[in-house]
């Protein structure tokens, strides 16, 4: 028996059809716009310095993906969105993670010494703790700031290996910036500390740690903690000066400059993945969360209002605060921004170092980032 509906009953029900309809097509066409205003902005980013650049935007389950310029400058192979870089500074976000994780089981805590875990290491050790080396509060000199760490690589030595301990003898050998708890001043030096401790609790390398507890819990597939200088295909090659031609590439660096501090290798679909778990609570207990989010203000910014936390900076924008972390490793910059509850993003990396660029480029990366994270609203 074939069963029909009155017509009194149909007609409302079609128009509520239509209705939906005409509002997807609304949204779509909004979208279609927006990410071609993004690609504008995009295009001019790498008009005004850098071989190529990636963008990820996302809220909720929507993500758009927008690549320009070259991921290799000598053979003109276009950037793809999948493409795998050094992720740099943002590496200190997931170094932090895994210390609060062992926080969070008793193994150390906050409150705990330098001298506790490295005995001698660092002098005055004993007033310094894990805490104020992972909000910069420690006092200590930036081991990248010694001339001496970018010695072998600038005589052609690209694969010249630091070992983590001599970058701190390294830092050290210099005086304090400030006595511990004193001041505020960046320095990766307290992150490689921060591995050197991790590895000192759990009898682990800090790539183990970080793979175990961090990129297979999460399936970041594509996220390693390279020990060489060689980076998984397909990768962007990062460069240095665009002068005068040919590019200097310096994607082969030795990543032991800056190890539990910058030497991440990713993409941006990855890294989106690991900041929206942490900030949706899957990675840390929600006091420990907590923890990681009490900031305070930086003096040198990249972005008005800039703030830290233990490994994790905040900026104010038009449609909220946004979490995540920038980064520079020679050759590349990058930098995330993430909703407070991990649904909106937007992470952006060029592969030009940004000593290399222009003010006009960095303006440009930096409003960047915040137009494509709010687009989404």
């Amino acid at each position: 028996m074939t069963m029909s509906l009155p017509k009194a009953v149909v007609r409302p029900m079609f128009a509520v059809v239509a209705a939906i309809l005409a509002t997807a097509v609304v949204a779509a066409g909004a979208g279609a716009q927006r990410n071609a205003t993004l690609q504008q902005r995009l295009d001019a980013l790498v008009a005004a310095g850098p071989p190529g650049a990636v963008l990820l935007v996302r809220n909720g389950a929507e993500t758009e993906r927008l690549v320009s310029g070259v991921g290799e400058v000598a053979t003109k192979a276009p950037m793809t969105a999948g493409d795998l870089f050094r992720i740099a500074s943002l590496n200190k976000s997931y170094t932090s993670a895994v210390v609060l994780q062992l926080v969070g089981e008793g193994k150390l805590g906050l409150g705990d010494s330098v001298e506790r875990w490295l005995p001698k290491l660092v002098p005055n050790g004993r007033n310094i703790t894990i805490r104020e080396l992972l909000n910069h509060t420690s006092g200590l000199f930036d081991h990248e700031k010694d001339q001496r760490i970018l010695a072998p690589y600038l005589h052609g030595d690209f694969g010249h290996y630091w070992a983590p301990i001599q970058l701190v003898r390294m830092a050290v050998s210099h005086k304090p910036n400030f006595a511990p708890g004193k001041g505020e001043e960046y320095s990766s030096t307290n992150y490689i500390i921060a591995g050197l401790i991790v590895e000192k609790v759990t009898g682990h390398s800090i790539g183990a740690e970080l793979r175990d507890r961090i990129f297979r819990p999460l399936q970041l597939s594509d996220t390693t903690y390279p020990t060489t200088p060689s980076i998984p295909d397909p990768h962007a090659h990062g460069y240095f000066v665009l002068e005068h031609p040919p590019a200097l590439d310096v994607t082969g660096i030795s990543p032991s400059i800056t190890p539990s501090a910058g030497a991440i290798v990713s993409n941006a679909e990855d890294v989106a993945d690991f900041y929206r778990a942490l900030l949706s609570g899957r990675v840390l207990k929600p006091q420990l969360l907590k923890a990681m989010q009490t900031t305070h203000a930086q003096k040198k910014i990249d972005i008005r209002g800039q703030r830290y936390g233990l490994g994790l900076m905040s900026w104010p924008t038009s449609c909220g605060i946004a979490w995540g972390h920038s980064g520079a490793f020679p050759g590349y910059e990058t930098i995330a921004f993430t909703s407070s509850d991990g649904k909106r993003q937007a992470v952006l990396m060029v592969n030009l170092d940004p000593t290399a660029q222009s003010p006009a480029a960095r303006s440009q990366f930096n409003k960047l980032v915040q137009t494509a994270y709010c687009s989404t609203t």
